[in-house]
């Protein structure tokens, strides 16, 4: 068996806050194995950007990681020194944020910000890393990549920031990178060639990728696997097109539900009661039972992340499993 490119064990990251502790991520596994795409999907507020943010060791206090172990090619990120992350950061692991303006410096021109990229890592000469920078702006679809490249970031317009933000993340090809709702601002072509490089590098390279999203039709597309929050915690995950096609928590069944291509014309849109409970107060329990349309007795107590089929996983005690049975 190969070490996987990246195996979360047991991660719980709280806020501590004046009006109290936010658990904001409590106690999510999962593993992601080279050159595989794992979805980390959940509606706002489930503590998928702040689990791909301890990742990446980009958690800023009042928060902390807590408890877990993040091993990425079988070395603990947790507790890693600053300069050791920081080598690894841009380089051997790489992030996408959904805002570009985090990634991009407004008063570089983007040729400045990419080639100290490439030379923040590797031994090579200013045209070396200009012409890398130029290949991988062509790579994302921005046309004239020469002129773009003597651009500042006000020049672009939203969509195009956010492929500059995306090529400075495969500059170096690394083995994992953390996507965080990329493609939310690109147009629909723009996305379709972006989810097409994503998944060629992936195939070609190795690159292992955890995509955050709401957008259940991009995961269905480009996943192997999928992981569902809800509260902070993961409550469903497995193959991706098992779990869209049959999934067994009642909230996945609802996030798929509320899909409008899976609704009838003239229908009106399926929807989840209510509204995401505070991570600040969780009520006891199973956190979706105030908004379940099954909930039964054993829901007061918090149910475990247990295999309902093989490869499947469920934290429900009352799952959908009729599909499997």
């Amino acid at each position: 068996m190969t070490t996987p490119t990246l195996e979360v064990r047991g991660l719980s990251t709280h806020f501590f806050t004046r009006a109290g502790v936010v658990k904001a991520v409590e106690n999510v596994s999962f593993t992601v194995g080279r050159g595989k795409v794992m979805g980390l999907v959940g509606e706002s507020g489930s503590g998928k950007t702040v689990t791909g943010f301890s990742v990446i060791g980009l958690v800023d206090p009042p928060g902390r990681i807590v408890s877990g172990e993040i091993l990425f090619k079988g070395r603990n990120l947790v507790g890693m020194p600053e300069e050791e992350l920081r080598d690894l950061r841009g380089n051997r692991i790489a992030m996408i944020f959904q805002d570009p303006m985090m990634t991009l410096n407004p008063v570089l021109r983007v040729d400045t910000q990419m080639i100290e990229t490439v030379q923040a890592h590797q031994k090579v000469d200013r045209e070396t890393a200009r012409q890398r920078a130029r290949d991988t702006l062509g790579m994302v679809g921005i046309p004239s990549p020469d002129e773009r490249l003597k651009s500042y970031p006000h020049q672009f317009s939203g969509g195009m920031r956010q492929r500059v933000a995306i090529a400075i993340a495969l500059l170096h090809q690394p083995d994992l990178i953390v996507a965080d709702e990329p493609t939310t601002a690109l147009d629909v072509t723009i996305q379709g060639q972006i989810l097409a490089e994503v998944q060629k590098l992936a195939a070609t390279t190795g690159t292992s990728l955890i995509w955050i999203t709401h957008d259940l039709s991009v995961v269905a597309g480009l996943a192997d696997d999928i992981a569902v929050m809800y509260a902070g915690r993961i409550v469903e995950q497995g193959p991706v097109e098992q779990v869209l096609d049959a999934p067994f928590h009642p909230y996945t069944h609802g996030l798929i539900g509320s899909v409008p291509s899976r609704n009838k014309r003239g229908v009106p849109l399926r929807q989840i009661p209510g509204m995401t409970p505070s991570l600040l107060s969780l009520p006891p329990g199973c956190a979706f039972r105030a908004r379940c349309d099954r909930p039964i007795d054993a829901c007061c107590d918090m149910p475990e992340l247990l295999e309902r089929a093989p490869g499947r996983f469920a934290r429900c005690c009352n799952p959908h499993l009729e599909a499997v049975a």
